[in-house]
C-alpha cells in the first residue's frame, strides 16, 4: 500500500506579488526552493491564513535571495501581496518507506528569510 505524506513546506510565507497576467502560477525564490526541495515545477498546494482559501498550482523559480512570493495567473485572485500562506508539496511511498521517512519543513520570517529549519511539527498540546 501507498500513502501519500507532507513533503515540505515552507510556512508563513509572506506574499509579495500578485500578478494576474503573469506567465507561470507561483515564483518562489530560488533559494527558497532549494532550502524546502521543492522543485521548479512541482505541484504544490497553497493555503492562504488572510482568507482560509486552499488551492493547486506549480511552483516556478524567482531570483534567489529576493524574498519574492508571486501569486500569478487565475491564482492571484486568490491572495493578495501580504497575506501569509503555506506552500506544501506531498509524496506518495510505500509504508516501509513512511517509517523512517522526514519531511523538510522551512519556517520563515516576514521578509520570507529563513528562521528556522525542522523535520517534524511538534506534538500538539492542550
Amino acid at each position: 500500500m501507498q500513502i501519500t505524506l507532507l513533503k515540505s513546506k515552507l510556512h508563513h510565507a509572506n506574499v509579495t506579488h500578485s500578478e494576474l497576467d503573469y506567465e507561470g502560477s507561483c515564483a518562489i525564490d530560488g533559494m527558497l526552493l532549494a532550502a524546502a526541495n521543492i522543485q521548479e515545477y512541482e505541484q504544490i498546494q497553497i493555503y492562504n491564513l488572510a482568507n482560509g482559501e486552499r488551492f493547486t498550482t506549480y511552483a516556478i523559480r524567482a531570483e534567489d535571495h529576493s524574498g519574492i512570493i508571486s501569486v500569478n495567473g487565475a491564482a492571484a485572485h486568490k491572495a493578495s501581496p501580504g497575506d501569509r500562506i503555506i506552500i506544501c508539496t506531498y509524496a506518495i511511498l510505500s509504508q516501509q518507506e513512511a517509517v523512517v521517512y522526514k519531511p523538510t519543513l522551512v519556517y520563515l520570517d516576514s521578509n520570507n528569510r529563513i528562521k528556522d529549519t525542522r523535520n517534524a511539527i511538534p506534538v500538539q498540546v492542550a
